[in-house]
């Protein structure tokens, strides 16, 4: 499942994750489920067609990132494996992040975060000028209804109806979702 909240020039992108066996921190070894929110610079391409043709647009560049994720063998809700990433290099994230505030109330915490887009930006390494006039104030009006999608995803996520492993595709494919 995905979902993306276009803003300006930023866009928040939510959706559900399942990790086969990350190469992670030692004693996080083992499966991880979950749902990852990407911050991301937005695009609008050149129109295709008419004055009345779809609109082309780019999900594009990340800037951070934020990881709800919990083994899934772990007792559900415990979110032993939640972090962030304040920078990407490029479209690699940086490292990761654990935060005490993050694990004891990830959905709090997120909604303080989205509230902040400038200090997103400034943590990232991106200057403020990045996002559009508006983008700092939709994004924190939309922060409540983002942190609502982002509960009903784990809710899913939990109740075995989402975050389910890859597909036998491949052997080499080690997550399934779009983020």
């Amino acid at each position: 499942m995905f979902y993306a909240f276009g803003f300006e020039r930023v866009g928040v992108v939510v959706g559900d994750l399942y990790f086969v066996n990350p190469r992670a921190v030692q004693g996080q070894e083992g499966a991880e489920h979950g749902v990852r929110l990407e911050l991301r610079m937005l695009d609008r391409g050149a129109l295709k067609g008419s004055v009345y043709s779809a609109q082309p647009i780019e999900i594009g560049q990340p800037v951070w990132r934020a990881d709800l994720l919990e083994s899934v063998e772990g007792p559900p809700g415990s979110f032993d494996r939640t972090h962030h990433h304040p920078a990407f290099a490029g479209w690699e994230p940086g490292r990761r992040v654990y935060v005490t505030g993050m694990s004891d109330d990830p959905l709090g915490w997120l909604g303080t975060c989205l509230a902040d887009l400038d200090g997103l930006l400034t943590s990232a390494g991106f200057p403020a000028e990045t996002a559009g006039p508006g983008d700092a104030e939709s994004l924190r009006a939309a922060a409540p209804e983002i942190v609502a999608v982002t509960r009903g995803l784990l809710e899913r996520v939990r109740s075995g109806e989402l975050g389910h492993p890859p597909g036998n595709e491949s052997p080499d494919v080690v997550r399934a979702g779009w983020l």
